[in-house]
């Protein structure tokens, strides 16, 4: 299962409850949501808001709110790995809440808000789960939130040419790449991920974000790279089987079967309708 990379709020002591946010919040664990509730009880602000501060941190966590706070209850619910505290704004309003991070282990559970919240380990773990299908097998829309934070290459050669000396794959290992290796009978897809700078994270967030936003006044020399499916020359020259792999199976797929007798069945279908 990937998990979030933790950040306590000492090394952040801005991060409250008034300034979480839904990107924010991926960064704490079960413990600091518990201090900054206790340490939030006696603002009156938040106490009038107490839902909508909590929808933030349901984004990210699991909030059951239990009826009692006794000792079987929680035992139940600590097995399950929860947390369980007791939030008192006064005595007319007190909370029983059993808490948990939201674990990210599918591709469904990533989104644009925890995406640069885990490590390019721990992403292509997610992708591995997803039926060992690789890069394509990934629907359109998670492509776009895993792009979003992650460059993202990738290439399928035989397997005996896959760590060619010098190759891509040596060349995006040495680059900071993680790799995860789907075999694909004797061919195998590689997919490289690396972090986003964050710099380049903020500037997309701008453009994609901006409704006024004009194409024509950014004269940034920002450089647009395709990483979808980089190759390196030799690489370029095996990007699918070559005529020693045309199989029976696989011949239909290959060629175009239509020829002369499809088109002297045209000519007949002209004539009789003429």
């Amino acid at each position: 299962m990937a998990r979030t990379k933790q950040q306590q709020p000492e090394s952040n002591p801005s991060l409250s409850i008034k300034s979480v946010t839904k990107s924010s919040v991926w960064d704490i664990q079960e413990n600091d949501v518990i201090r900054m509730w206790e340490a939030a009880c006696k603002d009156a602000e938040v106490k009038e808001n107490v839902k909508h501060y909590l929808q933030i941190f349901k984004s990210a966590f699991f909030v059951e709110d239990l009826r009692e706070d006794s000792a079987p209850i929680r035992k139940s619910f600590e097995a399950r790995g929860y947390k369980v505290a007791v939030i008192k704004f006064d005595d007319s309003m007190k909370f029983i809440w059993a808490i948990k991070k939201r674990p990210i282990s599918r591709v469904t559970d990533l989104t644009y808000e925890n995406i640069r919240h885990i490590t390019a380990t721990q992403l292509l773990e997610v992708i591995d789960r997803n039926f060992g299908g690789g890069w394509d097998s990934l629907s359109q829309s998670v492509q776009d939130v895993i792009q979003s934070g992650f460059d993202i290459s990738t290439t399928t050669l035989p397997k005996d040419r896959l760590h060619k000396k010098g190759g891509m794959y040596e060349k995006k290992v040495e680059d900071g790449y993680e790799v995860l290796e789907v075999a694909k009978g004797g061919w195998v897809e590689a997919i490289f991920a690396k972090l986003k700078p964050e710099e380049i994270k903020l500037r997309m967030q701008i453009k994609n974000g901006d409704d006024d936003f004009n194409e024509e006044d950014d004269d940034s020399d920002v450089v647009v790279e395709d990483n979808y499916s980089s190759h390196d020359e030799e690489d370029e020259e095996v990007d699918g089987p070559n005529d020693d792999d045309i199989t029976e199976d696989n011949y239909s797929t290959m060629m175009d079967l239509g020829g002369e007798e499809d088109e002297e069945a045209a000519e007949l279908i002209d004539f009789s309708e003429e």
